[in-house]
């Protein structure tokens, strides 16, 4: 009788134990099972959200079919549970469950681009900020004053400290990340300049250095021209002749400028114009980029003393007076 009833116990718990193994297996293949998706979708993990509550949100949209094996997930083996982390993350049709909860912990976050081109002011940069969609905009009601002293540089003229390049940012950040990104860089790239520069430079100080990139990426965006037209600007200054550069006018006629330049506009005596002041500018007129800060340093030798536009983006380049006025004329006047 006992032999009978012990066979009968072990016939029970065998049966239970078939049954727990394939409930394990069944519940491990819905959370391996693919989403329910017919094309990519774009998630936005709401900040401060739980696990279940995404899990929720998740199956109400349709995007898992199972949330009863995420939550079980969760309770059993929470160690496979990531921290969430709060922005946009691309879902998948052939991702599996547990391929989603991985992704929704990591940083694989969908990140947008934000290039700010060479030669463009910080005005130009701010406006750009000021519109980029997905991007939390903490600087667009302070003034320029206010912003740098945010960045913790109180007291620093913006202009010219923020480096072009394309910057990449994701749901959460803000301006004021891709400012110190491209203000650091620029900090960086114009130290590591400065140590390279040549010996015999008019400029003395990487600020220096600075202006007179600014000068020469709003004179050019010919990339072999760069050093030639820096070779230009340092022969004037050592012969005590003025820059004279247009992009000077340019920057201190401000909002006034409205596409072209006057005789008026050219005596006009601003800070800026280098056909009124002698040497830099007080401040870069415009960001450079590092092909234009090494040319500042690295300036061409050579005889030329003048340069003139072409019309198609590169310069004819004059030794004397007398054949720049003749280039003078045969591309400007002329045209």
């Amino acid at each position: 009788m006992l032999k009978r009833l012990f066979i009968a116990l072990l016939v029970l718990v065998l049966i239970g134990a078939a049954g727990a193994v394939g409930g394990y297996f069944y519940w491990q293949s819905r959370l391996e099972a693919p989403l329910a998706l017919d094309e990519p979708m774009l998630y936005q993990m709401p900040s401060g959200a739980g696990f279940n509550q995404v899990v929720a949100q998740l199956d109400s949209q349709g995007v898992v079919e199972d949330a009863w094996a995420f939550q079980l997930l969760a309770k059993v083996e929470p160690d496979r549970v990531p921290r969430l982390r709060t922005g946009e993350y691309q879902l998948l049709p052939d991702m599996s469950g547990l391929e989603m909860v991985a992704l929704l912990g990591s940083n694989n976050v969908v990140t947008y681009p934000l290039t700010i081109p060479e030669g463009w002011s910080f005005k130009q940069m701010r406006e750009l900020l000021n519109t980029a969609p997905k991007l939390d905009h903490r600087t667009a009601e302070l003034s320029d004053t206010e912003v740098m002293a945010l960045l913790d540089r109180e007291g620093t003229f913006p202009e010219g400290w923020f480096f072009p390049d394309t910057y990449r940012y994701h749901l959460g950040m803000s301006d004021v990340d891709i400012l110190r990104q491209s203000l650091t860089r620029m900090e960086r790239i114009l130290q590591q300049v400065w140590k390279e520069r040549s010996d015999d430079l008019t400029i003395e100080s990487a600020y220096e250095a600075l202006i007179m990139a600014s000068l020469i990426e709003r004179e050019t965006g010919a990339p072999e021209e760069r050093r030639e037209i820096a070779g230009v600007f340092k022969r004037r200054m050592e012969q005590g002749m003025r820059l004279q550069t247009d992009p000077t006018i340019i920057y201190g006629m401000g909002e006034r400028y409205e596409g072209r330049i006057t005789h008026a506009d050219i005596r006009e005596a601003t800070p800026y114009n280098t056909y009124v002041i002698d040497g830099i500018p007080p401040t870069p007129i415009a960001m450079p980029g590092r092909a234009s800060l090494e040319a500042a340093v690295n300036p061409l030798p050579g005889e030329t003393l003048y340069f003139v536009s072409r019309g198609d983006g590169t310069h004819h380049f004059s030794s004397s007076l007398r054949e720049h006025n003749n280039a003078v004329n045969r591309y400007i006047r002329n045209r």
